[in-house]
This record gives structure tokens, C-alpha cells and sequence, in this order.
């Protein structure tokens, strides 16, 4: 079992610097948790790129959720990503309906379909990043942190997906809501060729303030949080600085923070908490 814990340290250093980094400052005899957390968020997050069409890409998702559900224990047992998961889940009790929930609401990756509404685009990372960061708190503390993770989760998907709005655009997924662009009358061949507009901007700048309004919820309830679930909130210290970039630069052309920046913004919430949100 060690040796997939392992693997899932390695899987999260790849794939997901910012959680991986944020990891090192949880006590040692609980990273493995998140790394595994962390890993499963990894696999089923890439199923489009890995799959490339929908019906491979819900045949994977639906593979993981009968290993949650226990329905694949030899299979289980031989991914070392599924088998350091159902090992967390156990131990720290761990609601398995609320990793169905993710892998639901990572369905929607698996197609073209847009982004209805705001209240939509909303739910959807609710069910994914606060839902994973709610997770990632009780494996540290055994205890439940929804209060924070929800608008704290919210900000940092909507800030992650203005970062990767040109990469999403070019491939034709849209997780802008439409009630946005129809309201600032963006043309969708506009958007999908990267042809930027007046409109678009206005669309973006609105999404951007919505981050900004649930990263201040999170702020105003930044001092319930306990000590030890900070780690599984560190990533949200890069939402307000990727929000500042994406304000000075253009939709198609986003400025990213550096990876040195990245971890030292990580590295100084996790010595002064406040500044998760602040």
C-alpha cells in the first residue's frame, strides 16, 4: 500500500504542482490522504484528454464510480490510485456519495455542451473544487470545513478556468454561461476563432468579480477554520493574484504567475493564514 501512496505523490507532483506543494505542509502521516485525494481529482479531471470522445471518457468515469461504490475490488486493488483512495476513504471516513458527486459533475468535461447559467457554472464547482477541498480538510482534521471550502472552491475554479479560458475556446468547450455571453451579445464564432471583443471582456470581468465576491465570503469565515485543514486550502492563496494577471490581460492571451511565484504565495499563506483569502 505504501508503494501506491507513493505513486499518488508522483501523480500530484506532475499533475497538480499547486495541490502537491500545499500538501507538504500538512503533517507527514496525512499527506498520503491528500495525495491520493488529490490524484483521483487528477485522473477523472483529465478523462477528456485521455479518452478523446464521450463514450470512452463515461466509461472511465463509470469505472470509477463502481470502484468507489465497491463493485471492482480486484481491480481496485491493482490501480494504485484507486486503491490508496478506498484506503483514505476508510480511514477517515470519508463520504463516498460526495466522490460520486465529483465524478458527476466531471461528466460535463466530457462534452461540448455550454455552460447554461451562472447559477450552473456555480454548482459545477461546488461539486468539484469545494467538494475536493471539503474532502482533502477532513482527511486533516476529521472534521467538517463545507462552510469555508464552499465559496473558497468556488473562487478557485472560476479563477482556473479564466486562466484556461483560450485553451477550453480552442477546442470548442465552453464553461462560460451563455446567459453572460447572450446578455453581452458575444458571437460564438468570435469566440471559438479567438477573435476577443468588448463584449467578451465585460463577460470576463463579470466572472472575475463573482470569484472575487466567494473568495470574500471565505475571507469573512477565514478565522473558523482549524489550524490543521490550512493545508487543504493553501492553493486558494493563488486565486487573488491570478484575478489581478487576468485583469491586465487579454481573454486569449492570459498572464500566468510564475511557478516560483506560485509556491512562495503558498509557502506565505501557509505562515500567515490570513492571506489564503486576503
Amino acid at each position: 500500500m505504501q508503494d501506491a501512496f507513493a505513486y499518488c505523490a508522483d501523480l500530484v507532483r506532475a499533475a497538480d504542482r499547486d495541490r502537491f506543494i500545499a500538501s507538504l505542509f500538512a503533517p507527514a502521516q496525512r499527506r498520503g490522504a491528500l495525495h491520493a485525494l488529490y490524484a483521483f481529482n487528477s485522473e477523472v479531471a483529465r478523462v477528456r484528454d485521455v479518452a478523446h470522445a464521450a463514450l470512452p471518457g463515461e466509461i472511465r468515469l463509470q469505472w470509477w464510480r463502481e470502484v468507489i461504490n465497491g463493485e471492482r475490488v480486484d481491480e481496485a486493488s491493482a490501480n494504485p490510485v484507486a486503491a490508496a483512495l478506498l484506503a483514505t476513504v476508510e480511514h477517515h471516513h470519508l463520504a463516498a456519495a460526495r466522490l460520486i458527486e465529483l465524478i458527476e459533475a466531471r461528466r460535463f468535461d466530457l462534452y461540448d455542451d455550454p455552460m447554461g447559467g451562472v447559477g450552473d457554472l456555480e454548482s459545477y464547482a461546488k461539486r468539484t473544487s469545494s467538494t475536493l477541498m471539503a474532502l482533502a480538510a477532513q482527511a486533516l482534521t476529521d472534521s467538517d470545513v463545507g462552510a469555508i471550502a464552499e465559496p473558497a472552491g468556488i473562487a478557485y475554479a472560476i479563477a482556473g478556468l479564466l486562466r484556461t479560458f483560450s485553451v477550453h475556446a480552442g477546442r470548442g468547450q465552453l464553461y462560460l454561461p451563455t446567459e453572460l455571453l447572450r446578455r453581452h451579445q458575444v458571437r460564438l464564432p468570435d469566440l471559438f476563432a479567438g477573435r476577443s471583443s468588448a463584449g467578451l471582456e465585460t463577460a470576463l470581468a463579470e466572472l472575475r468579480s463573482l470569484a472575487r465576491l466567494h473568495l470574500a465570503t471565505a475571507d469573512d469565515r477565514i478565522a473558523s477554520l482549524p489550524p490543521a485543514a490550512i493545508p487543504a486550502l493553501l492553493p486558494v492563496a493563488l486565486v487573488r493574484p491570478s484575478l489581478d494577471r487576468l485583469e491586465r490581460s487579454t481573454p486569449f492571451a492570459p498572464a500566468q504567475i510564475p511557478v516560483w511565484r506560485r509556491q512562495w504565495l503558498i509557502w506565505r499563506a501557509a505562515r500567515h493564514p490570513a492571506r489564503i483569502t486576503g
